[in-house]
């Protein structure tokens, strides 16, 4: 079984990486570390609770212990990359002295650079929500939710910096939908790369007229 780097932070020059054994860590994380890696690239289906069990080096009974139901760890994973965004946004926007159009240009260039990297394959929650289209599915709900407060963050962002109406919000929310479905399909090499400048030429028509 490989080693995984369990620290998410920036080392110094002098700090070792600290590595530990996937097998010594405790079988929650290694269950949930696993699962979230493989829907994000294999798709929520196609990974199933057994393929799970044996990348993480566990028993099926010891996922069931950990997580009620295949649906709850896929809710629970859902809810991890939503987090993980939020922290990604705020410290986006926590660099531009509180403009709301510089935050909104901030967004979308690092959104394009994000995009670009090899390792992305779209948004979890935006896949999450096509390949889960059951209303009533646990994780349907964390990916519908996060959208609407994506969309509502977008919103405020753009009344702030001046827009009349929703209609910059709007299209900025599509823009960034439509860029996450576009890496996907035409991967970083396609119209991914230009979500930044369309971004701000958006921003430019609704703000300065």
């Amino acid at each position: 079984m490989a080693e995984r780097n369990s620290g998410g932070g920036k080392m110094d020059d002098l700090e070792a990486p600290v590595c530990v054994p996937l097998s010594k860590r405790p079988a929650r994380d290694r269950i949930f570390e696993t699962a979230r890696e493989l829907f994000y690239q294999h798709g929520i289906r196609a990974v199933g609770v057994e393929a799970i069990a044996h990348e993480a080096d566990a028993t099926k009974m010891t996922l069931y212990r950990n997580f009620p139901s295949k649906d709850e760890l896929v809710a629970e994973v859902l809810r991890e990359q939503e987090r993980d965004y939020w922290i990604w946004w705020d410290e986006i926007t926590g660099c531009t002295c509180g403009d709301p159009r510089a935050q909104l240009e901030a967004i979308f260039d690092a959104f394009e650079t994000k995009a670009c990297d090899a390792d992305i394959h779209g948004c979890p929650l935006s896949n999450a929500a096509i390949e889960l289209h059951e209303v009533d599915h646990p994780a349907q709900k964390v990916s519908v939710a996060f959208k609407q407060q994506l969309h509502a963050r977008l919103l405020d962002l753009c009344r702030r910096a001046g827009a009349p109406d929703d209609d910059l919000a709007d299209g900025l929310m599509l823009l960034m939908e439509g860029s996450c479905t576009a890496r996907v399909t035409l991967g970083p090499g396609g119209p991914v790369r230009a979500v930044a400048r369309a971004g701000r030429k958006l921003i430019k028509a609704y703000l300065d007229q």
